[in-house]
């Protein structure tokens, strides 16, 4: 297949690229900046321009463009670069693609687009799988309108699947590199009451997903999540586990709230028990179906 990535250099994107060429692949990357390179093409979401050649004669375009979330405040700023970030990237892929399709409508185009299990909200201890519906704090709303972006390939006969993203576990990601730090100072804990799930997956999955669903004939949402989603009281367990080191200084969530404000109260004391049933159904297999052996691979040493 050849296949057009977006978002390319983040931590999904820079392991996704290299696998789907050693699939044999061929892979184009569409870059913000100068390219540097032949498979790299520039692309300007912002104003919603994409070079209609590029994506003329790809067979899948792998979205995963977007400001990165980060442990922060959310000021007015961030969250507009959030959303529109996110969505004017999908539109703008989208609205190319279904050109695309209109030129040459027998071709089977996919789009895999980017989204994350936010979309639920907080959802306490109740098991959601791609059927339950949205949430109603600002991340939900991202993720809603985010999806939407994808209509117009869908409209067009490409088949779009959103890939509603958990915790990814990996030593490169921001997540396993501050708590590991953390916790190996001895300094680590539940956090807030301990009983929010974090829905989380290996990069290993996240990627072996990706693959699976080019060509596996699944569209809508679907949950890139371990099948075993933990809560964090358990999540800091293991964590604690891998660099044996004691869980023993839980974190109160007024002072999370207090610190990271609308971050801190919906991305790290509220929670999804999301599970992915549409892969699932699917016959996908999963490398990491157990959170243990992920923590410990990705905070061994060396």
């Amino acid at each position: 297949m050849k296949i057009a990535v977006t978002g390319a250099s983040g931590l999904i994107g820079s392991a996704l690229v290299p696998t789907l060429r050693d699939d044999g692949h061929e892979v184009v990357r569409l870059v913000r900046r100068t390219p540097r390179t032949a498979d790299e093409h520039r692309w300007d979401p912002q104003h919603r321009r994409v070079d209609p050649l590029v994506l003329r004669d790809v067979d899948a375009v792998v979205n995963l463009a977007g400001t990165p979330i980060r442990p922060r405040p959310f000021t007015a700023s961030y969250k507009r670069d959030l959303l529109t970030s996110r969505v004017d990237s999908t539109t703008t892929i989208s609205e190319a693609l279904a050109s695309a399709n209109a030129e040459e409508p027998g071709r089977q185009r996919v789009l895999l687009s980017a989204s994350a299990v936010g979309y639920y909200g907080d959802t306490g201890s109740r098991v959601v799988d791609e059927q339950a519906g949205p949430g109603d704090d600002f991340l939900a709303r991202v993720c809603v309108d985010w999806e939407a972006a994808t209509r117009p390939a869908a409209d067009a006969g490409v088949r779009v699947a959103t890939l509603r993203t958990g915790l990814v576990v990996d030593r490169g990601a921001m997540l396993v590199k501050v708590l590991g730090t953390v916790f190996r100072l001895g300094l680590g804990g539940r956090m807030g009451s301990g009983r929010q799930y974090w829905p989380w997956v290996s990069l290993a999955d996240e990627i072996g997903a990706i693959r699976f669903l080019l060509t596996a004939d699944v569209s809508g949402p679907v949950n890139l999540t371990g099948p075993e989603p933990v809560t964090n009281a358990e999540f800091v367990r293991e964590l604690a586990g891998a660099v044996s080191r004691p869980a023993a200084l839980p974190v109160p969530g007024f002072a999370i709230a207090a610190a990271l404000g609308e971050f801190g109260r919906s991305s790290v004391l509220a929670g999804q028990r999301a599970v992915p049933a549409a892969l699932q159904a699917a016959g996908y297999r999963f490398t990491h179906p157990t959170l243990p052996p992920v923590l410990q691979e990705a905070l061994a040493r060396g």
